[in-house]
């Protein structure tokens, strides 16, 4: 792990400068404590590039303090143009110096001074030093100045968190034309906006590198200016930029005065005794990361200490590993996301970190006892285990797949791709690359002037490409419309047309992988391919279910549940209205518009009917006024509109939704009808947009969690069903997606299989228990899983 130059390598962290990077780089990540991370992630991330690229002996991290510094003091104004830090940040400022502390990594800091002094005070310190070589790792350009030859570098970010430069004093004089003792002098001339450092107003980039490679600093130049006048109009020196600086002298002193890094700051900096390596626990680092959720990183640092033999991961768990059999392994992993359901598709290390075990068994009885302290027991017994060799045999069993029709697919849909681009190309008036961000950006915000209001950019400045901000301009121009469905086509073709062939078997059938616990909600989910992604509200997507096929003599069965989220809503929440619609079997959709629009039922519309779908859905998903005001494309008054029209009809639905959210709050978790939990920390947050976002996903859980219960339930006893009557050989579920079921079985027994098959999964529940609203299962049959017609 250590530098191969004989010299020991000192890396001084600007903690600041990084974390400010990185909240501003990455999404807002929160742990499953509410706890906002995006910045520490960052951190951390950066923090372990740092290690594999620079490969330290000694780190040390520099920080900023609150207090205003000495800077403040001289000049009122000083970074008076910067908003007020934003409490997640704040936040995420403090809680970082838990990532230093476990890293082993020393703070520095001094009231009234910023973490760049501090760094130049350290580097002063150091420079006699001759046994070390010191590399300052910032966010930020500012700390250039202290670059000397290859002695003192600085490793700093281009862009994002992951794309870093390193500077020696031949790199910054490449970059700038003068040496990096001069930078303050730079800035002393041009100012620094992020900083409201003023410098010389009218003098720009340009004037102050031609300046600076000509005299100098800025003392010397003025020495110049002052003797011979004549030698800056020998210089090409404008007559203008001359006045500006006879008249701006102490503005410029003051200015580089502001940009100087001081380095003389009261604090002594010793070497720690011990080399950083050697004081690292990884078991400090792992515990912090599973903390924050940071799973990924955790693998990551396992992955780099095994490899360096550092201590000590090397000894105390390499040596450890304990080889589990898989079946055991899900046994455990589905009982522990039970117990937390943020962990979702648990590994073995999930498993001993959450138990804080060394040992598999250890951990297994730890999270066994705790499924009983929490009630959890029947869940598992009764939902998950039976699933276990059920999705198994899903995934040994496979689905036919249609390959030629695939090869006819892609050919049909890359050219209609080659439509649109040529399209796209018309409309901006130039040939560009559609899928550079920067350039879509360009070519639409900047050359077709084209923009909406509130909308969202990039942590560059840059305005987004986003779908989710494109479909706001939809409206706009035709070309937003092209955009969009042009990378709808794109995504299908590189996801699946053009990659499911080269997953197909020999056998000729798709085995993917289906995760019994992978969703927070309880709901299964599948990879290698994605098959809850498929679309099946477009064409596009709808035709790729075609390549999924029955062979020959045996048909595809799909037995759907029929508006289950709306029936469950219906029972949880015991209100009236809902319940009278579904036990009187009328259309859902069409008697809620009835409600909300004040109609008749035989005057509602087809419009009026779509909207009270949107309402009906975006009420269940706890979706605001504005959310459904774009989800409706109406204005915000109608929506406000609709959505009290629609809690004063259904205000047993209403009620529920407030109790759901208060006992969230109360207890941390919602529960299914069937007690299965979801962990909601969030919830408790004292930063708002968080807590709004867990209380909307809180709402839904409960229905969503209640609805993924009963179609695995259902599961379990179609199985046993099958297999009491010997027919396991014959009928096989192939895929579960959302609320669907997919049977491969012999034609000749579709349509006695099938009716008993919906029998049980519309019986998971009694009518009693449903408050009498009946879980109705519709049931196709096709020769393809696109093109199924309905049994009756």
């Amino acid at each position: 792990m250590g530098n191969t130059n004989t010299k020991k390598r000192l890396i001084l962290l600007d903690a600041h400068a990084i974390i400010h990077r990185a909240y501003h780089a990455l999404p807002e990540f929160t742990s499953t404590k509410g706890e906002p991370t995006g910045a520490l992630y960052g951190l951390s991330a950066m923090l372990l590039k740092i290690i594999a690229d620079l490969k330290p002996d000694y780190i040390a991290a520099c920080y900023d303090l609150p207090e205003p510094t000495y800077r403040h003091e001289a000049y009122e104004g000083y970074k008076a143009g910067r908003a007020k830090t934003d409490e997640a940040l704040t936040l995420q400022l403090d809680r970082s110096r838990d990532v230093f502390k476990a890293f082993n990594i020393p703070i520095y800091e001094k009231g009234g001074f910023e973490a760049d002094d501090i760094l130049g005070t350290i580097v002063t310190q150091m420079k006699s030093n001759k046994e070390i070589d010191i590399i300052i790792a910032s966010g930020d350009m500012d700390t250039l100045q202290l670059v000397d030859k290859k002695k003192v570098q600085v490793y700093t970010l281009k862009k994002g968190i992951q794309d870093t430069i390193l500077y020696d004093e031949q790199a910054v004089v490449e970059r700038f034309h003068f040496p990096p003792k001069l930078l303050p002098d730079y800035k002393g001339l041009r100012g620094d906006p992020s900083d409201n450092i003023i410098g010389i107003s009218g003098i720009g980039e340009k004037t102050a590198t031609e300046l600076i490679t000509t005299f100098g600093s800025i003392e010397s130049m003025y020495k110049t200016l002052k003797k011979d006048k004549e030698a800056f109009i020998k210089a090409g020196i404008k007559s203008r930029i001359i006045a500006l600086l006879e008249e701006n002298e102490e503005e410029a002193l003051f200015s580089k005065m502001l940009a100087q890094i001081r380095l003389d700051v009261p604090i002594v900096f010793t070497l720690p005794k011990a080399l950083w390596r050697d004081a690292l626990s990884v078991e400090a680092v792992l515990e912090l990361f599973s903390e924050l959720n940071f799973r990924t990183l955790a693998e990551r640092v396992k992955q780099m200490f095994k490899q360096t033999g550092a201590l000590p991961f090397a000894t105390e768990v390499v040596e450890e590993v304990e080889i589990i059999e898989d079946e055991e392994l899900k046994r455990v992993g589905v009982a522990l996301w039970l117990l937390s359901s943020n962990i979702t598709n648990p590994t073995q290390d999930d498993i001993l970190t959450f138990a804080r075990a060394k040992k598999f068994s250890d951990a297994s009885a730890s999270i066994f006892k705790e499924l009983k302290n929490q009630k959890l027991e029947s869940v598992y017994k009764d939902i998950e285990l039976p699933l276990i060799p059920i999705v198994k045999q899903m995934e040994k069993d496979g689905i036919l797949i249609d390959r030629a029709y695939l090869v006819k697919l892609s050919l049909e849909y890359h050219k209609e791709l080659a439509k649109l681009e040529k399209r796209i190309h018309k409309h901006a008036g130039v040939e560009f690359n559609i899928n550079s961000p920067r350039q879509l950006g360009g070519i639409l915000f900047e050359t077709m002037g084209l923009s909406v209001k509130n909308q969202k950019r990039t942590s560059t400045g840059q305005k987004s490409t986003r779908e989710s901000e494109l479909e706001k301009m939809r409206d706009v121009h035709p070309i937003i419309a092209d955009i969009l469905n042009y990378r709808e086509l794109q995504k299908l073709l590189s996801t699946y047309i053009d990659n499911l062939p080269s997953m197909v078997g020999d056998d000729k059938r798709l085995h993917a992988e289906f995760l019994q616990a992978g969703s927070t909600t309880g709901r299964m989910s599948s990879q290698n391919p994605n098959l809850q992604n498929i679309p099946i509200r477009t064409d596009l997507g709808k035709k790729i279910r075609n390549a999924f096929i029955a062979p020959e003599g045996a048909r595809l069965v799909a037995l759907d549940y029929s508006q289950i989220e709306l029936r469950v809503a219906a029972f949880l929440s015991g209100d009236k209205k809902l319940i009278k619609i579904f036990k009187e079997g009328g259309d859902v959709h069409t008697a809620v518009a009835a409600e909300v629009f004040t109609v008749p039922p035989e005057l509602v519309d087809g419009e009026m009917r779509r909207r009270a779908k949107v309402i009906n859905f975006g009420i269940l998903y706890g979706m605001g006024v504005n959310a459904l005001r774009q989800n409706l494309g109406s204005t915000r008054a109608e929506a406000q509109s609709f959505y009290n029209e629609y809690f004063k009809n259904f205000n047993g639905l209403a009620k529920y939704f407030v109790n759901v959210k208060a006992s969230a709050e109360r207890l941390g978790y919602t529960e299914t009808f069937f007690g299965r939990r979801r962990s909601f920390e969030g919830i408790r947050s004292s930063l708002p947009h968080i807590k709004a976002q867990a209380e909307r996903m809180a709402i839904n859980a409960p229905i969503q969690g209640t609805e993924a219960d009963i179609i695995k339930i259902a599961m379990a006893h179609a199985d046993t069903y099958l297999k009491e009557q010997g027919l396991q050989n014959e009928v096989h579920l192939l895929l579960q997606v959302h609320d669907e079921l997919v049977y491969e079985m012999p034609e000749a027994k579709v349509n006695e299989v099938s009716i008993e098959l919906k029998r049980i999964m519309e019986s998971v529940l009694t009518l009693k228990e449903t408050e009498g609203v009946p879980i109705v299962v519709e049931r196709k049959m096709g020769e393809s899983w696109g093109e199924m017609s309905p049994l009756t």
